[in-house]
């Protein structure tokens, strides 16, 4: 009898173990935690975002929860989530009052928690929040890719030469990088740009770059001034995705003019009304102190477009007197944490109000008196120096003769 019984005993365990290991490693996998099938973001560009998929388990779920994210953002949104019975989940998130920046990456994961009291998490899924109001085209060139709705064949191609020259143009004092992406969207008309702007959360501008996500987003119509305006806000907009690639987080502690001014100084159509813009300042006395340009530009529009012309020419005043050196010099002592007075005295040896100074003397042409008494004392110490050793001997001589008459009487 116990030799029938080790028998079925060893029947048994085998019988077990071919059970167990002719198991698929999912099938395994399955008995334990979660699945998540056809996980999906459908998102409606400045409105709202809708989430869906569908929860499986073993174990029955008592809480699920929806999480998701910008990919460049710290925080996490969590939503909780009600679980129907054959384990679907839907979540409608308000874009229109928790905006994504337009055209970022948004990754998203699901959690359950089971009755065994544990937490299981889901693989992220990530999905582009593009602006779909438009039917956009595209044309590509290395890792640049334009993207256009109004205008023909001509117009993008266009957009994208002025986007390889701006490259050109900024390659000796920006380092270039050709191999992460850059996508340029271009809008036919101020409007439609504002409303995006809005729609992701900020104020419009003529022009808007996402830094960190290397997206730049400009207005230009189609027209007889597509190409100036190409040449002008297409690399004013390239240089920040490329000052950023090249500073890394270190780029939000330049100062507000430097950024700007560098960004104006490499378009290749330099805006003609900032001149007359900085002459007019000049006469009437309301031209800001650059002092009050470091943490950002003033509000108001008008004196935003004061700020963009001094900026510009400023740093090429900084450029033309102390070489692309002393530009890098600048981007670095900010990067070392120096502040807006400090760093310019550190890296180029004159405070910010001295370097204003003379920017507005040798730029602008005011205090010409001064310059030119300034520019001619080196002469006039060295006159002085070839003269007074002459003039003392000539008082000693008198001096003398004046002693020797005095004692012959």
């Amino acid at each position: 009898m116990s030799a029938t019984r080790n028998r079925i005993l060893q029947v048994i365990v085998v019988t077990l173990l071919v059970a167990t290991l002719s198991l698929k490693p999912e099938q395994a996998q399955a008995q334990e935690g979660i699945v998540v099938e056809n996980p999906q973001a459908i998102p409606d560009f400045g409105k709202s975002i809708t989430f869906t998929a569908r929860i499986k388990s073993s174990l029955p779920i008592q809480q699920a929860s929806l999480l998701f994210r910008g990919v460049n953002e710290e925080v996490t949104r969590v939503e909780t989530l009600q679980v129907a019975e054959d384990g679907s989940v839907t979540f409608v998130y308000d874009a229109s009052l928790n905006v994504f920046p337009p055209f970022s990456s948004i990754v998203f994961w699901f959690q359950a928690t089971l009755s065994d009291g544990k937490t299981y998490t889901s693989d992220s899924t990530q999905f582009q929040y593009n602006d779909d109001r438009f039917p956009w085209r595209d044309i590509s060139q290395a890792n640049v890719t334009i993207h256009w709705y109004a205008g023909d064949d001509s117009f993008g191609t266009t957009a994208l030469d002025s986007a390889g020259a701006g490259m050109l143009s900024m390659k000796d004092f920006i380092p270039i990088s050709l191999t992460d992406p850059i996508h340029v969207y271009i809008y036919s008309n101020v409007n439609d740009l504002a409303d995006t702007m809005l729609l992701g959360g900020r104020e419009w501008a003529g022009g808007h770059a996402h830094a960190e996500l290397g997206v730049v987003l400009v207005a230009i119509p189609p027209g007889p001034n597509q190409f100036s305006e190409m040449e002008t806000l297409i690399p004013h907009e390239l240089a920040h995705v490329m000052l950023y690639r090249a500073l890394g987080d270190n780029y939000y502690k330049q100062p507000a003019w430097l950024i700007e001014g560098i960004a104006s100084m490499v378009e290749l159509y330099p805006n003609p009304d900032y001149a007359r813009a900085l002459e007019i300042a000049g006469v009437n006395n309301t031209l800001i102190p650059f002092g009050d340009l470091c943490a950002s530009f003033p509000a108001d529009s008008g004196s935003a477009y004061l700020a963009y012309a001094q900026s510009q020419s400023f740093v090429t005043y900084i450029r033309d007197s102390f070489g692309v050196s002393g530009l890098s010099r600048l981007t670095s002592t900010y990067s070392d944490g120096f502040d807006c007075d400090l760093g310019v005295t550190r890296a180029l040896g004159s405070s910010l109000n001295q370097l204003d100074s003379r920017w507005r003397e040798n730029v602008l042409g005011q205090n010409r008196g001064g310059v030119a008494v300034r520019n001619l004392l080196p002469f006039l110490l060295l006159l002085v120096i070839v003269l007074i050793v002459p003039i003392w001997g000539a008082i000693d001589m008198m001096r003398q003769r004046r002693k020797h008459a005095a004692q012959s009487k």
